[in-house]
């Protein structure tokens, strides 16, 4: 009897101390604004549970003073959906071509399937989500792309967001609630267009200017090895990027999300965070605990741990 309250004394110890190692953090990021991509292989798992952690997770970040926006892709459900009308998705340089028949499918999908169950699962852990379809705020432009030879490519309804209505955003957030936002944007025509969901996390939090924009995937970050987990890299200087992707650090689907974190830090977001999402409570743990447990990007000025004060 006495050794089972040892122990039980033991593991309640530990737990305050996990709560006082998060304090300072809890107090630093009280009514900031965080904008999480939530996104990777983990949200298509069979595994309810990583869901669950993360809707959770999210709502505990609001539930301690964050203003959390959440921005979601879904290309795998997409993809499904398209293989139940017999339509074949194409891809050019990495980009979905979005023909007419395939917006209607992207925008149902994001918007009435995805967005619907992301809110769903906020709500269930007692946070106030307000689903927002990416027209209702996101603007873009046809993507002018090229192929590899310069050539001009027609992707179809594919947009690259120029603007962000913020408006609605923020009183959502002033009013205690959570965002959660599609990448489907609308031209000046009021057509609406497939984006890069990596491209619109970072537009939002550009025109928020949050202090947090968290990527949730399913990797746990930026490897120096990319077959050897233990390479991880911790923290990384915006400067330090192009030489990482000369080397072939920051390759094939890192890419874009990097680009997406660069102009993110350009544009007044103080810190950039790749995160695995299939980790249990790896938001937690990268936010308010000392060591994290991804990638951070930051400024080139930024004072690193211990003396963390962006």
């Amino acid at each position: 009897m006495i050794k089972e309250k040892t122990i039980n004394e033991a593991e309640l110890i530990a737990k305050a101390s996990v709560l006082l190692e998060a304090l300072p953090y809890i107090q630093r990021f009280h009514d900031s604004v965080f904008v999480v991509k939530y996104g990777g292989s983990f949200m298509d798992s069979d595994d309810p549970a990583t869901r669950e952690r993360v809707a959770s997770d999210i709502v505990f970040l609001n539930s301690v003073g964050i203003k959390v926006v959440v921005v979601h892709g879904g290309g795998k459900a997409i993809t499904r959906a398209m293989a139940k009308t017999d339509i074949t998705p194409q891809w050019r340089n990495g980009i979905r071509v979005t023909d007419e028949r395939t917006i209607k499918i992207v925008e149902d999908t994001l918007n009435n399937e995805i967005n619907v169950d992301i809110c769903r699962l906020i709500e269930k852990h007692k946070g106030v989500p307000v689903g927002m379809p990416g027209n209702l705020v996101n603007v873009c432009e046809k993507l002018c792309a090229k192929d590899e030879n310069g050539d001009p490519v027609d992707l179809g309804f594919v947009g690259d967001i120029k603007s962000v209505k913020t408006k609605i955003i923020k009183k959502a957030l002033n009013e205690g609630k959570i965002p959660v936002i599609s990448p489907i944007a609308l031209d000046d025509s009021d057509r609406p267009y497939n984006t890069n969901a990596d491209a619109a996390a970072s537009a939002v939090a550009s025109a928020l200017k949050a202090r947090r924009l968290v990527f949730m995937s399913d990797v746990p970050g930026l490897l120096a090895d990319p077959q050897d987990p233990g390479t991880l890299i911790s923290t990384l200087r915006v400067h330090e990027v192009p030489e990482l992707k000369k080397s072939g650090v920051i390759s094939s689907g890192m890419i874009p999300k990097v680009d997406s974190a660069v102009r993110a830090l350009q544009s007044g977001v103080r810190r950039v965070h790749f995160i695995d999402g299939r980790t249990p409570h790896s938001l937690l743990l990268e936010i308010f605990t000392d060591k994290g447990v991804g990638t951070e990007i930051v400024h080139p000025d930024v004072v690193l741990p211990p003396t963390q004060t962006a």
